[in-house]
Protein backbone atom coordinates (compact mmCIF):
# COMPACT_ATOMS: atom_id res chain seq x y z
CA UNK A 1 0.00 0.00 0.00
CA UNK A 2 1.18 3.42 -0.73
CA UNK A 3 2.47 5.60 2.38
CA UNK A 4 0.14 8.44 2.61
CA UNK A 5 2.00 11.60 3.86
CA UNK A 6 1.37 15.14 4.00
CA UNK A 7 1.88 16.55 0.31
CA UNK A 8 4.71 18.66 -1.13
CA UNK A 9 4.98 19.92 -4.54
CA UNK A 10 8.06 17.38 -5.51
CA UNK A 11 5.61 14.54 -4.64
CA UNK A 12 5.06 11.81 -7.10
CA UNK A 13 1.44 11.52 -5.68
CA UNK A 14 -0.97 13.66 -5.11
CA UNK A 15 -4.29 13.20 -3.41
CA UNK A 16 -8.05 13.90 -4.21
CA UNK A 17 -10.08 14.31 -0.92
CA UNK A 18 -13.78 13.45 -1.17
CA UNK A 19 -16.07 10.33 -2.75
CA UNK A 20 -17.33 13.00 -5.81
CA UNK A 21 -13.62 13.75 -6.78
CA UNK A 22 -12.08 9.84 -6.14
CA UNK A 23 -15.57 8.73 -8.48
CA UNK A 24 -14.10 11.57 -11.22
CA UNK A 25 -10.82 10.09 -11.60
CA UNK A 26 -12.20 6.76 -11.59
CA UNK A 27 -14.71 7.02 -14.22
CA UNK A 28 -12.55 10.17 -16.15
CA UNK A 29 -8.53 8.93 -15.67
CA UNK A 30 -8.45 6.03 -14.18
CA UNK A 31 -5.18 5.59 -15.19
CA UNK A 32 -3.70 7.51 -12.29
CA UNK A 33 -5.10 6.60 -9.62
CA UNK A 34 -3.41 4.48 -7.48
CA UNK A 35 -5.22 3.19 -4.74
CA UNK A 36 -8.49 4.64 -2.47
CA UNK A 37 -8.80 4.99 0.97
CA UNK A 38 -11.94 4.88 2.88
CA UNK A 39 -12.13 6.20 6.21
CA UNK A 40 -13.93 3.74 8.71
CA UNK A 41 -16.95 5.71 10.01
CA UNK A 42 -18.15 6.07 6.22
CA UNK A 43 -21.10 4.61 6.04
CA UNK A 44 -22.82 5.51 2.29
CA UNK A 45 -22.96 1.63 1.39
CA UNK A 46 -24.04 2.48 -2.47
CA UNK A 47 -21.17 4.73 -2.74
CA UNK A 48 -18.95 2.41 -1.41
CA UNK A 49 -20.21 -0.28 -3.78
CA UNK A 50 -19.73 1.96 -6.77
CA UNK A 51 -16.22 2.83 -6.11
CA UNK A 52 -14.94 -0.84 -4.98
CA UNK A 53 -16.47 -1.29 -8.61
CA UNK A 54 -14.81 1.23 -10.71
CA UNK A 55 -11.50 0.13 -8.72
CA UNK A 56 -12.07 -3.13 -9.73
CA UNK A 57 -8.95 -5.54 -9.21
CA UNK A 58 -6.52 -3.30 -10.39
CA UNK A 59 -7.11 -0.75 -7.67
CA UNK A 60 -6.42 -1.24 -4.16
CA UNK A 61 -9.00 -0.28 -1.82
CA UNK A 62 -7.96 -0.40 2.04
CA UNK A 63 -9.70 1.02 5.10
CA UNK A 64 -8.04 3.12 7.61
CA UNK A 65 -7.98 6.37 9.36
CA UNK A 66 -4.64 7.68 9.75
CA UNK A 67 -4.36 9.03 6.45
CA UNK A 68 -7.20 11.31 6.88
CA UNK A 69 -5.72 12.94 9.99
CA UNK A 70 -2.86 13.22 7.95
CA UNK A 71 -4.71 14.97 5.02
CA UNK A 72 -7.71 16.27 5.95
CA UNK A 73 -9.47 16.84 9.49
CA UNK A 74 -12.57 17.69 7.53
CA UNK A 75 -15.25 15.57 9.22
CA UNK A 76 -16.87 15.23 6.00
CA UNK A 77 -14.45 13.99 4.07
CA UNK A 78 -14.80 10.28 3.85
CA UNK A 79 -12.64 9.38 0.86
CA UNK A 80 -9.01 9.77 -0.43
CA UNK A 81 -8.03 9.40 -4.14
CA UNK A 82 -4.49 8.61 -4.43
CA UNK A 83 -2.89 10.08 -7.73
CA UNK A 84 0.15 9.98 -9.92
CA UNK A 85 1.55 13.21 -10.84
CA UNK A 86 1.56 12.71 -14.85
CA UNK A 87 2.20 15.27 -17.19
CA UNK A 88 -0.79 16.38 -19.39
CA UNK A 89 0.91 18.71 -22.17
CA UNK A 90 -1.49 21.00 -24.00
CA UNK A 91 -2.73 20.90 -27.16
CA UNK A 92 -3.70 22.83 -29.87
CA UNK A 93 -6.63 25.06 -29.95
CA UNK A 94 -8.45 26.99 -27.62
CA UNK A 95 -7.02 27.87 -24.44
CA UNK A 96 -6.70 29.53 -20.72
CA UNK A 97 -3.80 31.28 -19.70
CA UNK A 98 -3.12 32.19 -16.36
CA UNK A 99 -0.24 34.20 -15.45
CA UNK A 100 1.00 34.12 -11.86
CA UNK A 101 -2.23 32.36 -9.87
CA UNK A 102 -1.15 32.45 -6.51
CA UNK A 103 -4.13 30.63 -4.63
CA UNK A 104 -5.10 27.34 -5.47
CA UNK A 105 -8.86 27.67 -4.78
CA UNK A 106 -8.92 30.12 -7.54
CA UNK A 107 -6.98 27.96 -9.88
CA UNK A 108 -9.30 24.68 -9.06
CA UNK A 109 -12.30 26.96 -9.04
CA UNK A 110 -11.28 28.29 -12.89
CA UNK A 111 -10.39 24.86 -14.35
CA UNK A 112 -13.69 23.67 -13.49
CA UNK A 113 -15.06 26.65 -15.38
CA UNK A 114 -13.13 25.85 -17.97
CA UNK A 115 -14.45 22.52 -18.54
CA UNK A 116 -18.08 23.90 -17.94
CA UNK A 117 -17.48 26.17 -20.89
CA UNK A 118 -15.83 23.07 -23.28
CA UNK A 119 -11.70 24.71 -22.97
CA UNK A 120 -9.94 21.70 -21.65
CA UNK A 121 -6.18 23.05 -22.20
CA UNK A 122 -5.02 25.22 -19.68
CA UNK A 123 -1.66 26.82 -19.78
CA UNK A 124 -0.25 28.44 -16.27
CA UNK A 125 2.88 30.28 -16.57
CA UNK A 126 5.17 31.42 -13.47
CA UNK A 127 7.82 29.59 -11.47
CA UNK A 128 6.11 30.15 -8.40
CA UNK A 129 2.64 29.87 -10.04
CA UNK A 130 -0.19 27.51 -7.67
CA UNK A 131 0.20 23.85 -8.05
CA UNK A 132 -2.25 22.29 -10.21
CA UNK A 133 -1.45 19.00 -8.68
CA UNK A 134 -2.35 20.35 -5.16
CA UNK A 135 -5.16 18.65 -2.95
CA UNK A 136 -6.49 22.31 -2.72
CA UNK A 137 -6.73 22.38 -6.31
CA UNK A 138 -8.45 19.36 -7.29
CA UNK A 139 -10.74 20.05 -3.94
CA UNK A 140 -11.72 23.94 -5.47
CA UNK A 141 -12.29 21.36 -9.11
CA UNK A 142 -14.27 18.83 -7.96
CA UNK A 143 -12.62 16.68 -9.67
CA UNK A 144 -12.28 18.76 -12.80
CA UNK A 145 -8.88 18.50 -13.00
CA UNK A 146 -8.79 14.82 -14.38
CA UNK A 147 -10.96 15.79 -17.22
CA UNK A 148 -8.52 18.78 -18.29
CA UNK A 149 -4.73 18.83 -19.70
CA UNK A 150 -2.20 21.49 -17.55
CA UNK A 151 0.34 22.58 -18.87
CA UNK A 152 3.01 24.63 -16.68
CA UNK A 153 5.23 27.21 -18.42
CA UNK A 154 8.48 28.83 -16.62
CA UNK A 155 7.32 32.09 -18.62
CA UNK A 156 4.65 33.76 -21.15
CA UNK A 157 7.28 33.71 -24.09
CA UNK A 158 7.87 29.77 -23.46
CA UNK A 159 3.99 29.31 -24.06
CA UNK A 160 3.90 31.56 -27.01
CA UNK A 161 6.19 30.24 -29.15
CA UNK A 162 4.69 27.21 -28.52
CA UNK A 163 1.48 28.36 -29.89
CA UNK A 164 2.43 30.96 -32.30
CA UNK A 165 -0.97 30.45 -34.41
CA UNK A 166 -3.28 31.65 -31.56
CA UNK A 167 -5.17 35.17 -30.90
CA UNK A 168 -4.01 36.61 -27.53
CA UNK A 169 -6.52 38.17 -25.13
CA UNK A 170 -4.80 39.78 -22.25
CA UNK A 171 -7.76 40.53 -19.27
CA UNK A 172 -6.01 44.35 -18.47
CA UNK A 173 -7.46 47.71 -18.23
CA UNK A 174 -4.59 49.52 -20.15
CA UNK A 175 -5.02 50.12 -24.25
CA UNK A 176 -8.13 47.59 -23.70
CA UNK A 177 -11.37 47.28 -25.79
CA UNK A 178 -14.53 46.49 -24.15
CA UNK A 179 -14.98 42.39 -23.70
CA UNK A 180 -18.63 42.95 -24.97
CA UNK A 181 -17.70 44.96 -28.50
CA UNK A 182 -14.79 42.26 -29.33
CA UNK A 183 -14.94 39.63 -31.88
CA UNK A 184 -13.08 36.37 -30.08
CA UNK A 185 -11.35 34.94 -33.00
CA UNK A 186 -10.17 31.44 -32.78
CA UNK A 187 -8.30 29.79 -31.46
CA UNK A 188 -7.94 32.10 -28.63
CA UNK A 189 -5.79 32.01 -25.57
CA UNK A 190 -7.90 34.56 -22.45
CA UNK A 191 -4.89 35.55 -20.71
CA UNK A 192 -5.54 36.11 -16.70
CA UNK A 193 -3.27 37.66 -14.59
CA UNK A 194 -2.13 37.26 -10.89
CA UNK A 195 -5.46 38.02 -8.35
CA UNK A 196 -3.60 40.86 -6.55
CA UNK A 197 -1.36 42.64 -10.00
CA UNK A 198 -3.02 41.56 -12.73
CA UNK A 199 -0.93 41.20 -16.38
CA UNK A 200 2.62 43.29 -16.35
CA UNK A 201 1.74 46.27 -18.51
CA UNK A 202 3.83 44.75 -21.31
CA UNK A 203 1.01 42.41 -22.11
CA UNK A 204 -0.94 45.67 -23.27
CA UNK A 205 1.19 45.18 -26.44
CA UNK A 206 0.29 41.43 -26.59
CA UNK A 207 -2.38 40.36 -29.01
CA UNK A 208 -5.63 42.53 -28.06
CA UNK A 209 -6.07 43.33 -24.31
CA UNK A 210 -9.85 43.41 -23.43
CA UNK A 211 -11.59 44.52 -20.24
CA UNK A 212 -14.79 43.91 -18.28
CA UNK A 213 -16.90 46.69 -18.03
CA UNK A 214 -18.27 47.22 -14.32
CA UNK A 215 -19.64 49.85 -12.01
CA UNK A 216 -17.20 51.96 -10.17
CA UNK A 217 -18.89 50.86 -6.93
CA UNK A 218 -16.01 48.11 -6.98
CA UNK A 219 -12.29 48.10 -8.46
CA UNK A 220 -12.22 45.01 -9.58
CA UNK A 221 -13.82 41.26 -10.19
CA UNK A 222 -12.27 38.74 -8.59
CA UNK A 223 -9.95 36.48 -10.65
CA UNK A 224 -12.51 33.31 -10.87
CA UNK A 225 -15.35 35.90 -11.94
CA UNK A 226 -13.78 37.33 -14.79
CA UNK A 227 -12.63 33.65 -16.52
CA UNK A 228 -16.43 32.48 -16.14
CA UNK A 229 -17.46 35.53 -18.13
CA UNK A 230 -14.23 35.46 -20.77
CA UNK A 231 -15.12 32.33 -21.14
CA UNK A 232 -18.68 32.61 -21.82
CA UNK A 233 -18.37 35.48 -24.01
CA UNK A 234 -15.29 33.44 -25.76
CA UNK A 235 -17.93 30.45 -26.24
CA UNK A 236 -21.27 31.43 -26.39
CA UNK A 237 -21.39 31.39 -29.93
CA UNK A 238 -19.95 27.81 -30.29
Amino acid sequence: MIKVTSYKRDNIYTYGLGATIAMEYLLKNRDVVRAVIMHPDFRSEETIAKIKALCGSNIPVSTEEKPFNILSKKENCFVICVIEKKASPIREGNHMVLVDPSNCGNLGTIVRSCLGFGVEDIAVVGKKAADPFDPKTIRASMGACASVRIEVFPGFEDYAVRFPGNNLYPFMLDGSAKLQETTIKKPFSLIMGNEATGLDPSFRDIGQPIRIEHSANIDSLNITIAASIGLYEATKAC
